[in-house]
């Protein structure tokens, strides 16, 4: 059980690209900002298929182009520190963090997601495919993602938000730590993925 966190971290991969909206200085008018006080990035994943454990990433940044118009033309640009991994037991979390076969984050201290191509999939939901880079190892994977909200002026600035949720296979991205007490695994392949994203740009 105290291994079973490094889902985490994939969680992180998804944690936000599709979601919000907002620039900051740099970038042109179309550019968002994730905001990191207000963008989290979570995970699900069983514990010997009989319970689902959960956790949580490190801190998230990354653009978004969004024009307020098309989502097909949505890009996301998304970083996450797992070095932030926090599972709620500080004993897991080291093993999480140092383990050749979970998050070796001396090595890969970060997980990226960079979009490639967006569709619409219903009024206010939308897909985005892109790469989920994790453990040094790239995969295309595709994010279902809820929002974006209708922008809301807070002083000299627009935030925007959405939800984005995906199931990866956790081996694919190298992160192979196995253990089986009585023919069930201690911790499932398949990983399930949901990040809040908030997002913010200087309004005109």
């Amino acid at each position: 059980m105290r291994r079973l966190m490094w889902a985490a971290a994939l969680a992180a991969s998804l944690t936000g690209p599709a979601l919000a909206q907002a620039p900051g200085p740099a970038g042109g008018p179309n550019t968002w900002t994730v905001d990191t006080n207000h963008t989290s990035a979570g995970f699900s994943v069983k514990h010997l298929m009989v319970s689902t454990v959960r956790g949580t990433l490190g801190p998230v940044k990354g653009t978004i182009e969004y024009d307020g118009k098309s989502v097909e033309a949505m890009k996301a640009d998304i970083s996450i520190d797992v070095s932030g991994i926090n599972t709620g037991n500080a004993s897991r979390d080291r093993d999480l963090k140092a383990d050749a076969g979970l998050f070796e984050v001396a090595k890969y201290p970060t997980v990226t997601f960079k979009s490639k191509r967006a569709t619409g999939d219903g009024a206010g939901r939308f897909k985005l495919v892109g790469d989920l880079t994790i453990h040094g190892v790239t995969k295309e994977v595709t994010l279902d993602v809820e929002g974006p909200s209708a922008p809301i002026r807070q002083g000299q600035m627009l935030r925007s938000g959405a939800s984005a949720t995906t199931t990866i296979n956790r081996k694919d991205f190298g992160l192979s730590y196995n253990s089986m007490v009585e023919a069930a695994p201690v911790v499932s392949d398949e990983v399930k993925i949901t990040i809040d994203i908030e997002a913010i740009k200087r309004a005109s």
